[in-house]
């Protein structure tokens, strides 16, 4: 199989025809001839010396190896726009990328305000912003495939060089109909009797809420495990349980209103969030600034000052 052969342009069309399993709307798509676009996609069949699809009178229906070859090209034509994206970015004069990744809490809190405001200083640095979890951030950094992460204190970080980034304040919270509504604050361990509404597994307010019930000898009763945390704060409103959020996360509307929040007297509620890199001297200069400006973000937010450029 020559690799080198392989034509971008005719897994697009490939994809446009899988999409609307049609040969005559990929061809509609890709602005071809409906002749052109079959011959692409019978040459690529050619090339990979796999049926791709069944031709049927009213469209065209992927065959198993069809199926497998949609993941591996999208995969393709997605490297290729970012490739395209970030030349481009070049070409107009942006200097370089910083890859980021970081955890739910601070891409909700925080993040949003540091990093506009770190982009008005910098416009000439391209940002690359994933949510990931704290694990996958750590594992991340440890392989250098970002130069940047924020993650939750209670994830061992390895030989990660870390700084204090933010605190958050974890709050119980619960639906107006909830007998905890108004209530003083609560230990933890006081309320696992109840049904709660949590992150997906592997996630580090998940296993925070493990740890916690562990320690009180007692179960985690899950009765939803969502993604995020605003569908959190929608299973709560809609009675399915109680569960806990960093109170800066919780959208201010629907405070004492469909949630009310409960404070925590377990010191564990106060969370540390952590900016690592790998080495701070193998970074780039543009990365090296960023994580200079946010490392310094807590002290201006605090005194609601500008960040000082490094």
């Amino acid at each position: 199989m020559n690799l080198s052969r392989f034509d971008p342009h005719s897994l697009r069309v490939f994809l446009l025809a899988a999409q609307h399993s049609s040969l005559t709307k990929a061809a509609q798509g890709a602005h071809l001839t409906l002749s052109a676009a079959s011959k692409r996609v019978s040459e690529l069949e050619k090339q990979l010396n796999c049926t791709l699809f069944i031709r049927q009178p009213r469209g065209v229906t992927l065959t198993p190896a069809g199926h497998a070859l949609v993941e591996h090209a999208q995969q393709v034509i997605s490297t290729i726009n970012r490739m395209a994206a970030d030349m481009g970015d070049y070409a107009a004069g942006l200097r370089g990328q910083v890859r980021m990744w970081a955890n739910t809490s601070a891409v909700i809190q925080f993040l949003p305000g540091d990093l506009a405001r770190f982009s008005s200083q910098n416009p000439a640095i391209r940002l690359s912003l994933e949510e990931k979890l704290s694990h996958e951030i750590i594992s991340a950094l440890t392989q250098e495939k970002i130069d940047i992460g924020i993650f939750a204190d209670n994830i061992p970080s390895g030989q990660v060089q870390k700084s204090l980034y933010r605190f958050d304040q974890l709050v119980l919270l619960v639906p107006s109909s909830h007998a905890l509504r108004g209530s003083p604050p609560v230990y933890f361990r006081d309320v696992l009797h109840y049904d709660f509404v949590g992150l997906s597994d592997g996630s580090s307010l998940l296993v925070r809420m493990q740890e916690a019930a562990l320690a009180a000898e007692k179960s985690l009763r899950l009765r939803v495990q969502v993604s995020s945390f605003d569908a959190i704060c929608r299973m709560i409103e809609a009675g399915l349980g109680i569960g806990l959020l960093p109170r800066a996360s919780v959208r201010p509307e629907i405070l004492g209103t469909g949630l009310h929040a409960v404070d925590l007297l377990d010191s564990w509620a106060e969370r540390t969030l952590w900016i690592g890199v790998r080495n701070e001297h193998s970074l780039t200069p543009d990365a090296l600034r960023l994580y200079a400006f946010l490392k310094r973000a807590r002290h201006a937010s605090q005194n609601n000052e500008a960040v000082p450029l490094p």
